[in-house]
């Protein structure tokens, strides 16, 4: 079949394979395409287990929450034990020295008794 110009306007074989056939210039570009989101998956799979395991992540912030939780009991004990101790030596200062409590403290270190006192021996075995 011809036009008057003389140009033929079907080809001359028929190809069925070409539609079927991809070009290395769209294979290219698909496994590009592939390529990134491939990456970026794993660049958020690699964010996404730092937020999980790394150290601000999750597992961390739950350590970091039994210490403090921890702490917190250990500064209040801390704090009774002060406020004892602190007892203690305000009756010990020299404004109003607690007579039972001077007299205490000189005998246990002094390892001295009262005649009027009763001591039990208890042996060492």
């Amino acid at each position: 079949m011809t036009t008057g110009s003389g140009r033929v306007s079907t080809p001359l074989t028929k190809l069925p394979h070409l539609p079927k056939m991809v070009s290395r210039a769209r294979l290219k570009s698909i496994l590009t395409g592939l390529a990134l989101y491939a990456m970026a998956a794993a660049i958020v799979g690699y964010f996404g287990v730092n937020a999980y395991t790394g150290k601000y992540g999750l597992n961390a912030r739950q350590e970091l929450d039994q210490e403090i939780i921890s702490l917190t009991s250990e500064l209040a004990q801390l704090k009774r034990e002060r406020a004892k101790s602190e007892q203690r030596v305000s009756l010990l200062r020299s404004q109003r020295i607690d007579p039972d409590m001077l007299d205490e403290r000189a005998r246990f270190q002094l390892d001295y008794v009262n005649p009027h006192d009763l001591v039990r021996m208890i042996p060492q075995n």
